[in-house]
């Protein structure tokens, strides 16, 4: 009987160990994958994205090689979306006070021949504040250093292009289109999230949910993710609640409470929006925000919950419409 019972088990837990090294592997490679990316985007070499600077630029050019890499499709023939951005003159040695930057966008049809038709947006700003200026929180303003934003917002740049390259590998492609938009002009009033629902390259009607990222990058001890607007769609709350299965996550849901970043320009135009972020931290807006900084596997965790989330949604079986929140 005890051999018997050996035999059974010996298998299982041969099972067993090869689905939780699967995991394992891949919940590596998801926090190798963050973790590239974070770090070339917070990198000195970029000093600290600032719009209209070359530093701005080349990181709207590697956030284009990923989405031509991963077979997005263009708008309009290009993946930049340009806008001006009125800036103090003299800051980050920005010339002019008004520059030109760039949303960096593409999407992916959908597989239903029907709601392909229908648009899921999700996003993460670029731009940080360069070396400092007004936009420093750091009690040193008087001191001029590079502000990498490694957190603020590399990471949902990070998590942005990581939840893309599992779109592109995955074999079932989602019903409904989704548009990747990485905005730029975040730190000077959402104004390019502003510009792209002011100039959405599909009609209005058709973009269902937008879901943003913004500071990711800081994973606490408790796992704790926050996010807000979960109810301005049908079911969003019991959604995430439903994702905290197995997520190795503890979300903070709240349905209304949708925040301050890029996502508040869709939801104020009537379009559902939920915002995600890790929380705050004293590094915010300072030059102490890099990379050693970051939850790489932290980072991992996220980017599966909310590829998680995109994918539900695009799949959602029911219609998506606005659900405004008090």
């Amino acid at each position: 009987m005890k051999s018997f019972q050996i035999s059974k088990i010996k298998p299982f837990f041969i099972s067993v160990l090869f689905f939780n090294s699967s995991i394992n592997a891949q919940n590596n490679s998801n926090a190798e994958t963050f973790y590239k990316h974070d770090k070339y985007l917070s990198s000195d070499k970029l000093e600290g994205r600032f719009p209209g600077t070359k530093g701005n630029n080349d990181a709207a050019s590697y956030i284009k090689k990923y989405f031509k890499k991963y077979g997005l499709k263009e708008f309009n023939q290009s993946y930049y979306q340009p806008f001006k951005v009125f800036v103090k003159e003299g800051i980050n040695k920005v010339k002019s006070d008004s520059v030109t930057t760039q949303n960096v966008v593409g999407y992916i049809e959908g597989s239903d021949d029907k709601l392909k038709n229908e648009f899921i947006v999700i996003g993460a700003h670029y731009d940080h504040w360069g070396w400092g200026g007004s936009g420093s929180s750091s009690k040193k303003k008087e001191a001029v250093e590079i502000h990498n934003g490694a957190d603020d917002n590399a990471s949902g740049v990070a998590a942005l292009l990581s939840i893309l390259e599992e779109v592109s590998k995955s074999s079932v492609k989602p019903k409904r289109s989704i548009i990747f938009i990485s905005f730029s002009g975040e730190e000077e009033g959402l104004v390019g999230s502003k510009y792209f629902v002011s100039h959405l390259p599909v009609e209005k009607s058709a973009v269902k949910v937008m879901l943003n990222m913004d500071m990711v990058g800081r994973l606490n001890t408790e796992k704790q993710l926050y996010m807000g607007g979960a109810g301005t769609f049908p079911n969003g709350v019991e959604l995430m609640k439903k994702l905290q299965e197995n997520s190795g996550l503890n979300p903070v849901i709240h349905a209304g409470d949708v925040g301050g970043s890029d996502h508040v320009s869709f939801y104020k135009s009537s379009v559902s929006a939920v915002g995600f972020h890790t929380g705050g931290h004293p590094q915010y807006h300072t030059p102490e925000d890099d990379i050693d900084l970051i939850n790489i596997d932290g980072g991992a965790l996220v980017v599966k919950y909310i590829y998680n989330a995109l994918v539900q949604i695009a799949n959602y079986q029911e219609s998506l419409y606005f659900i405004k929140q008090d």
